[in-house]
């Protein structure tokens, strides 16, 4: 039997950002879940200042924990490899036999007590912590998705998609067992066509730190969009070599 696995989308998405590689995915014998994360996506309407990291991580434990899933494979888009960190450190504190893969999508894989913020230089700490203060409910405005590599028709969907990021996270240190989290099997499909700035301290990371798979796609940041059939074959052959024989 095929895992269980749960999307988690970047910021400024949801759910919705997975709408092109589900039904593959199904198809392909997967259970899949998208969640969409506290005051993101159709849930925007619920956008608090008091919303962090560990809401957003509560939100995917909910998810599993609701649907009753196990051998479940967390795959993190951007900013939501910062959440499947917390959400897979709490898992395997649970026990065994909950947590079976960790799938970063050109993420943010954070060592233990980094935040969101770790890594970006003190100009785009400034330009972003600034743009989330104006807007009242401590949340970002959604970038042009140019910046990650889309355009025409693709970059016009996220144009109407996207809203405001939470940015409670934005200065939110993770702390968690990295011994225990090297236990599992993780792998950073890295999009580098183009690559998106803020993510390459974390593509230089994965290749220097022992137990990473890293697997390349020649897309921008956003691969699920820009070549959803590409993704769900990268993805399905990352799942199938990491299940035990």
């Amino acid at each position: 039997m095929k895992p269980a696995v749960v999307l988690v989308h970047g910021a400024w998405a949801g759910a919705w950002a997975w709408r092109r590689v589900l039904a593959p995915l199904r198809a392909a014998g997967h259970e899949v879940h998208a969640v969409t994360l506290s005051g993101c996506g159709e849930r925007a309407h619920g956008l608090r200042v008091d919303i962090t990291l560990q809401t957003h991580v509560a939100d995917v434990l909910g998810l599993i924990d609701a649907e009753e899933l196990g051998e479940v494979v967390l795959v993190g888009h951007s900013y939501g490899g910062l959440v499947i960190t917390g959400a897979a450190d709490r898992l395997l504190a649970r026990g065994p036999g909950r947590l079976r893969q960790l799938v970063y999508v050109d993420a943010m894989m954070p060592l233990p007590g980094e935040c969101w913020s770790s890594q970006h230089s003190e100009a785009v700490k400034a330009q972003r912590l600034a743009a989330a203060a104006a807007h009242g409910l401590n949340a970002m405005p959604p970038p042009d998705p140019a910046g990650f590599g889309l355009a025409t028709a693709d970059r016009d969907w996220l144009l109407r998609r996207q809203c405001a990021q939470p940015f409670g996270a934005y200065l939110e240190s993770l702390d968690y067992d990295a011994e225990r989290m090297a236990s599992v099997p993780r792998c950073f499909i890295d999009c580098n066509a183009p690559a998106y700035p803020t993510i390459e301290p974390m593509r230089r990371r994965v290749r220097e730190l022992p137990g990473w798979q890293v697997v390349e796609m020649a897309t921008g940041h956003y691969p699920q969009v820009q070549d959803p059939a590409g993704f769900v074959q990268v993805l399905a052959r990352v799942i199938e070599v990491a299940q035990p024989g």
